[in-house]
């Protein structure tokens, strides 16, 4: 071999040397913990074109640490939002390409929620992935396949929930949930309605059909909703009775009811015709009754109250609003203000497809979405509304939706399940918190008297559909944080733990089905083996020895069974009666129970409620009056 072939060998080996060296290199930095992935919508459409960040879960972390501000604007209330927001620059990310495909190379090692912001109006932000931090060992070397939601097109339409069943038929288990059962002529399914699971549901409504005179009175301005003390006998006071109302079935088979001025028995008797009951399911049911175009509510029935019990609030019966039905100043019987009528009050939270009209009358008529299967006619067009919530209040409007061939089906629908945690959870908590919108009362309904659309953001919410943006002061228990009134759920879950921090971000279909697939009342998603626990369990494995776990916490070892809710479901919200006295006496005095879990999933200390020197009638309910009191001394906890 000749000098020339050798030198041009050994640079060939040499160059080739380099090549292979180079691609080893190479290849060690691209496996390097990338993220590799393909986003698409559930039809399997590529999404293209849309930005895949990685937000560290050490930020959600840190900022969970921090006061949640529940206030439009705020930094810290959107865990995965208001991150992204703040660090646009730092964050890593990646565009889509045609196939929906991305890579993100240089991950630093760590755990991360992957979230995706498309770049078009046919998807909504988050992914199914969003919600749960991922290490880096756990996608190295995978591709992972990111959901994202569709969104409503802007002039789809409203279809009501019998035209979603006619594909959706698995879902038919929605006419079961308290949702579907709200509002319903009295005594009467619609076909979308099964009142099955609740055989109690109209133990009320019986009571007052078979007739029953109720007395109001001691008027006292400074209550609520509650003016007046009822009773179903003379009080020993006559002189305190203001009005009677006596409800009977009439001829027609309807429930009426009749006031009387017991002040000036020449003041007329009015009658009016109960045509809906308003819940019953679970811990009261109140009764509208008609004046004009408007439905009122009035009387509350609390199937779990007592006539021995002395807060008047805990009784089987009472007062609501019949301060509408009598004038204290003029001492003369009167007909409800329609200004208070349900359609202006309450209607938003309910209907499907809800719009209200204020007419020259004074009066205000409330829309609902046509349904043949629907609860009643209210628009006078000859079809019945679909009158409770129905499918369209979580997925919105259903017309784009029905028109769309099989491909795109997905991408003109909302799916709650694929959004991140903060743009699901508010779709539901629109209406389980208290917020106050355009109408100045508890209904948050935007400038033109709609509600929010499903998908649309917290902060969106709060800026465009509310003036007040979550519950008032007298609402909350004296610590400030922990809710006294009812639907306020989500009030008190985003300043929960489940609701922000570095691992998964609980949204409130995480625990809860809304579909009604479930045989619960509260539509929980427990094991029925072990409905107290097993939903805790699941995420809390670490905690499944509740035994080790309360003696870990509390140095005290358990006397009995004690279950997870025992102490972290705390009933510390109102709506029925409650759930009867609590175990533990002070002064011989009893701890009352309430009916609604607290969502922040804390144990309420007695130093934060303020129970020394408090009435315990008025006093916060906390575990130790009630869980711990079966067996242990509660002073001493």
């Amino acid at each position: 071999m000749n000098r020339k072939i050798l030198v041009l060998l050994l640079i060939s080996f040499s160059v080739l040397g380099l090549m292979v060296y180079g691609t080893q290199a190479e290849g060690k930095k691209v496996g390097d913990n990338a993220l590799k992935g393909v986003v698409q919508d559930a039809s399997g459409q590529a999404v293209e074109n849309a930005t895949v960040w990685l937000i560290p879960s050490s930020d959600v972390d840190a900022m969970a640490k921090t006061p949640t501000e529940i206030k439009r604007d705020s930094k810290n209330d959107e865990p995965l939002e208001d991150n992204l927001a703040a660090n646009r620059d730092k964050y890593q990310k990646a565009t889509t390409d045609k196939k929906g495909g991305f890579k993100i190379s240089n991950v630093a090692d760590g755990k991360y929620f992957v979230y995706v912001e498309p770049s078009d109006k046919e998807h909504l932000p988050g992914g199914d992935k969003s919600n749960k931090a991922i290490s880096t060992a756990e996608f190295k070397g995978k591709t992972i396949k990111i959901l994202v939601s569709g969104n409503v097109p802007a002039d789809a339409t409203y279809v009501g929930t019998s035209k979603c069943l006619t594909c959706h038929k698995a879902y038919d288990t929605e006419k079961k949930t308290l949702h579907k059962l709200g509002i319903r002529v009295a005594g009467k399914d619609s076909k979308l309605q099964d009142a099955s699971r609740f055989p109690e549901f109209d133990n009320g409504l019986k009571k007052l059909m078979a007739g029953t005179k109720f007395y109001f009175y001691n008027f006292d301005k400074g209550r609520g909703f509650d003016k007046y003390m009822i009773s179903e006998k003379m009080p020993s006071d006559p002189a305190s009775v203001s009005f009677t109302a006596t409800f009977f079935k009439d001829s027609d088979g309807k429930l009426k009811f009749k006031t009387e001025n017991v002040k000036d028995i020449s003041d007329p008797a009015r009658t009016y015709t109960v045509e809906m009951t308003y819940g019953g399911g679970l811990y009261k049911q109140r009764y509208l009754y008609r004046v004009g175009k408007n439905l009122f509510p009035f009387v509350q029935y609390n199937p779990n109250g007592d006539d021995s019990y002395n807060d008047r609030t805990r009784k089987p019966w009472r007062d609501y609003h019949a301060d509408w039905l009598f004038n204290e100043q003029t001492k003369k019987l009167s007909d409800p203000p329609i200004a208070k009528s349900f359609e202006k009050e309450c209607a938003s939270c309910h209907y499907t497809g809800y719009t209200l009209k204020h007419l020259e009358s004074g009066e205000y008529i409330a829309g609902a979405v046509n349904d043949p299967n629907g609860e009643a006619d209210i628009d006078g067009d000859g079809i019945p509304n679909e009158l409770n919530i129905g499918c369209e209040n979580c997925h919105g409007a259903g017309s784009a939706h029905v028109k769309a061939p099989k491909g795109k089906k997905a991408s003109t629908i909302v799916s709650p399940g694929k959004l991140s945690t903060e743009r699901s959870s508010v779709v539901c908590g629109q209406c389980h918190s208290r917020p106050q919108g355009n109408l100045k009362n508890d209904q948050p309904v935007n400038k033109d008297n709609k509600m929010m659309i499903p998908g649309t953001s917290r902060n969106d919410h709060l800026t465009n559909y509310t003036t007040r943006e979550d519950a008032a002061k007298k609402d909350h228990w004296p610590d400030g944080i922990h809710s006294k009134a009812h639907h306020q759920q989500y009030t008190d879950f985003i300043k929960s733990k489940k609701y922000r921090n570095g691992n998964q971000l609980l949204k409130c279909s995480d625990c809860h089905d809304p579909h009604g697939m479930t045989n619960y009342k509260h539509q929980m998603r427990a094991d029925v083996k072990d409905v107290k626990n097993s939903l805790c369990t699941t995420c809390h494995k670490a905690n499944a020895d509740i035994k080790k776990h309360m003696e870990a916490k509390t140095g005290v070892a358990e006397m009995g069974k004690i279950n997870c809710v025992d102490c972290h479901s705390t009933k510390t919200m109102q709506t029925g009666a409650g759930l009867g006295k609590g175990l533990v006496k002070k002064d011989g005095k009893n701890y009352w129970m309430n009916d609604i879990t607290s969502h922040l999933f804390d144990v309420p200390r007695k130093d934060n409620v303020g129970v020394k020197g408090v009435d315990p009638g008025k006093a916060m309910p906390i575990p130790y009056t009630n869980a711990c009191g079966k067996c242990h001394n509660a002073d001493n906890l």
